[in-house]
């Protein structure tokens, strides 16, 4: 059953070898999620979801804030939402976001990962239980270990996994935390990590 899970197709999806590309990070963050998403081509395949640390007693505005500098469609996640090609959802102020099997979001009230919620952690387990080799996993700026131990569960189930490099991180201290596990593939530049995105998944499969 797990080996199933991991190689899980979503039926409304492309035919490319991912799904999903979940992003994390925290403190520093913003200018690389938009550096990368800015990038990425209007036809991009696969379901985008970013989590970032947020002060929970403010309303998060990530959803506007990106839409004017992407042109893939942005919103902000609602718990059973079915995940659509193409297309970035954004946390909510605290509530964990993760993805299920059938392709729908949640949002949680569960207690906090790491002293946070939204945990990049509780993300990146649950993709990577779920999605296996179809995840691919990017780790951005930020504070703490966040996101490390999610990166570990990736890694287990056969996914991608992605970090930030120093010199452009504003924080270094996430991306760190996921490449000191030594599961990390790939060490880049926001606009590097846009180029590979495109590089592993605007390639159709071969049936």
């Amino acid at each position: 059953m797990g080996l199933r899970k991991s190689h899980r197709i979503l039926s409304h999806f492309p035919n490319v070898a991912y799904n999903i590309v979940a992003i994390g990070a925290s403190a520093g963050g913003q200018k690389p999620i938009i550096q990368i998403l800015s990038a990425l081509p209007v036809d991009f395949p696969a379901a985008i979801i970013v989590v970032q640390h947020m002060n929970p007693l403010y309303p998060s505005r990530m959803a506007h804030i990106l839409g004017n500098y992407t042109a893939l469609p942005v919103e902000q996640a609602k718990s059973g939402q079915i995940m659509r090609p193409g297309t970035v959802y954004t946390y909510l102020q605290d509530r964990h976001l993760v993805v299920d099997a059938n392709g729908s979001l949640s949002l949680l009230e569960s207690p906090k990962m790491n002293y946070v919620r939204p945990s990049v952690d509780k993300l990146f387990m649950s993709v990577a239980l779920n999605y296996g080799i179809r995840g691919i996993a990017v780790v951005l700026s930020g504070w703490g270990r966040d996101g490390a131990l999610g990166v570990i569960a990736m890694k287990k189930y056969g996914g991608t996994i992605i970090a930030q490099d120093e010199t452009t991180s504003e924080y270094f201290d996430m991306p760190s935390a996921a490449i000191d596990t030594g599961k990390v593939d790939f060490v880049l530049t926001p606009q590097m990590i846009a180029k590979n995105l495109c590089s592993l998944l605007m390639t159709e499969l071969v049936a």
